[in-house]
């Protein structure tokens, strides 16, 4: 009996200590939880007040240049065009300093209204007293914005994540060191969407971007910053980066030109990329001339030298003016995302007057859009895994799925969210997505075509759309896996007709997601509607004289 009870004993003490061990293990678990949001929000803070330091700094400089500089005429500086401005820079009738100080005057005013910005880099103040020593540069004396995520010495590169502040970055991106050696001067750091993942523009730390045609509608993204702050007025020229539309799809929603280079012709600026779908840098602007001066000024010696990944093509300045008549592949719809009727009658509009010029078009589709989007797009996205284990944990979510798999465009996409699986897949992977490219240029000569016209999202969404509707992204993404050069220009706005048509829309599936475009885009009159350019690999100065052709019938058509 003894022996029973002291066994009786042992136990009961051994639970005891097995429950205090568990009760203290969860306190120390809810300490660190404690700790570590304390932590983040401490982050957080430190970031705000810096960006609000810089914002102040910033409005000070401004205001003590305006009191000792009184007939700077600072409207007049905002009008001009990129070839206007270093045109009156070069001859010395504008002085770096006057059309510095002009812009950030207007960004400070631009951001109270957007909230666009995430810091004011008070260096360029200081960059204006060495400035003529690059006098000879194509970019003498222009202010740049710059969006977040390029590397910026002694500045975060945080991508919109908490966990990357505080830890700045030792050095310039090889973009930005070419771009003060070709005189530019950047002044600002525009805002993005956490880790790049949306076309939206918002982030823990800096919050929501609006867009300057409508704070009701977002700017887009990711480079939805740079599209804000240019749209606004705030900046002539910016830097952006491009992984599934992140320059294009801003440019159409805030009313600009936007364009992303064949992948590798400009140096890799940023810590986030991907192997399968490219990125790209590339400019943002208010017209095609300044894309193209940037490109030139870029393409430069000096950033051969400093990346020798880069091949060495400096811009050809012939091809970009070339007037010779094209052969013009278009399409409306590309058969898996069904457009707004804002952006087909774009489409429509400008092939009437491309053929009215003398182009010849020529009808065009992508190949496998329905296969190629599940299979070689949404497969290689970098949280699919995580999110495929969360799903087929989810009782409720199985129970969606039964409900889902009957539009088979739902069912496709998310079997595509297992992922590749395994190495020998991702190898496979690999080699389908080469031989999709060769499909494509192969499919593309047998069209005879020089360039291609077709849609790009739009109008600007209503808020919490962007995150819901990935598939509206083939308009985009498409050009990143294949990795052709791609811009998107500017042709009209969002009318009254577009609108009652809208009210009819049903899509290509009429599934949920054909659904939620239409409540995305809805609301949207007044606001811009843009084209998309495209061209084969390597041959950028096509696609951007065949923007130019675009922007100039347009500007023509309207007079």
């Amino acid at each position: 009996r003894r022996g029973c009870r002291l066994q009786r004993r042992h136990v009961n003490l051994m639970a005891l200590l097995t429950g205090a061990t568990c009760v203290v293990g969860s306190v120390v678990m809810l300490v660190k939880k404690i700790s570590s949001h304390r932590e983040t929000e401490e982050k957080i803070k430190r970031a705000r007040n810096r960006r609000d330091e810089s914002l102040q700094r910033a409005e000070q400089a401004v205001l003590r240049y305006k009191e000792s500089h009184p007939t700077t005429d600072s409207a007049f500086i905002l009008t001009l065009s990129l070839s206007e401005l270093t045109q009156q820079l070069k001859e010395g009738s504008l002085t770096p300093e006057d059309v510095l100080y002009s812009y950030m005057e207007k960004t400070l005013a631009v951001n109270k209204k957007l909230n666009c910005c995430t810091e004011i880099l008070l260096e360029s103040l200081d960059q204006l007293t060495t400035v003529g020593s690059n006098k000879d540069g194509l970019l003498y004396g222009v202010p740049v914005s710059i969006k977040e995520n390029i590397t910026f010495k002694n500045h975060d590169c945080s991508c919109g994540v908490v966990i990357n502040l505080d830890q700045p970055a030792e050095k310039d991106s090889v973009l930005v060191q070419v771009l003060k050696k070709q005189g530019a001067i950047p002044f600002v750091r525009t805002n993005l969407p956490q880790a790049l993942l949306n076309y939206d523009c918002s982030n823990p730390i800096y919050g929501q971007t609006v867009n300057p045609h409508n704070p009701q509608k977002t700017s887009g993204g990711s480079s939805g910053g740079e599209g804000a702050l240019i749209g606004g007025g705030g900046s002539l020229l910016g830097i952006g980066t491009d992984i599934g539309g992140s320059i294009r799809i801003p440019a159409s929603f805030c009313g600009i030109c936007g364009f992303k280079p064949t992948a590798g012709r400009l140096s890799h600026c940023f810590i986030f990329r991907m192997k399968l779908v490219p990125s790209s840098p590339g400019p943002m602007a208010r017209d095609v001339d300044s894309l193209a001066l940037c490109m030139q000024a870029l393409l430069c010696d000096h950033m051969f030298s400093l990346d020798p990944t880069v091949p060495p093509l400096p811009f050809n300045m012939e091809i970009y003016r070339s007037s010779r008549p094209l052969r013009i592949g278009y399409l409306e719809s590309d058969g898996y995302t069904h457009p707004s009727p804002s952006m087909a009658r774009g489409v429509r509009e400008v092939k009437a007057l491309l053929e009215q010029a003398g182009h010849t078009l020529v009808p065009y589709c992508p190949l496998k859009m329905d296969q190629i989007f599940p299979e070689l797009l949404i497969k290689v996205v970098p949280f699919n895994k995580s999110v495929s284990t969360i799903f087929q944990s989810d009782k409720t979510f199985i129970m969606m799925l039964i409900f889902f798999w009957q539009f088979p465009r739902v069912s496709a996409n998310f079997d595509a969210l297992c992922g590749v699986g395994s190495v020998p897949e991702l190898w496979k992977q690999h080699a389908a997505v080469e031989d999709y490219i060769q499909e494509t240029i192969a499919h593309w000569r047998s069209c005879n075509i020089d360039v291609l016209l077709c849609p790009v999202i739009g109008p600007a969404y209503n808020f919490l759309y962007c995150g819901k509707l990935s598939t509206a992204v083939s308009y985009t993404i498409l050009y990143n896996l294949l990795t052709f050069p791609a811009g998107v220009v500017t042709v009209s706005t969002v009318t009254t007709k577009d609108e009652e048509e809208l009210k009819h829309y049903k899509g290509c599936y009429q599934d949920m997601w054909d659904k939620l475009f239409k409540e995305a885009v809805s609301g949207g009159e007044g606001l811009p509607v843009a084209v998309q350019c495209v061209a084969l690999p390597w041959q950028d100065e096509l696609c951007l004289r065949f923007m130019k052709e675009v922007e100039q019938l347009v500007k023509e058509s309207k007079k």
